[in-house]
C-alpha cells in the first residue's frame, strides 16, 4: 500500500495555515517545509476539530 500524503486539501490546509498565523512561512521559498512539525501537528488537529463539527451538523 502506498503512502497517501494527500489526506487534505491544499485549500483546507492554507485557510489552517492562515488561522494559526504561518501562512506567510508556507508563501516563502520552501513551502511547507518553513513550517515546524509542532505546527503541522496542530494544524492536523484544527482538520479533525473542523471534521468533527461537519459530522456534528
Amino acid at each position: 500500500m502506498g503512502k497517501d500524503t494527500n489526506l487534505m486539501s491544499e485549500k483546507l490546509k492554507e485557510e489552517i495555515a492562515k488561522e494559526l498565523g504561518v501562512y506567510d512561512e508556507v508563501k516563502r521559498p520552501g513551502g511547507w517545509s518553513n513550517v515546524s512539525s509542532k505546527t503541522c501537528g496542530k494544524m492536523v488537529k484544527t482538520a479533525i476539530e473542523i471534521a468533527n463539527r461537519s459530522v456534528e451538523r
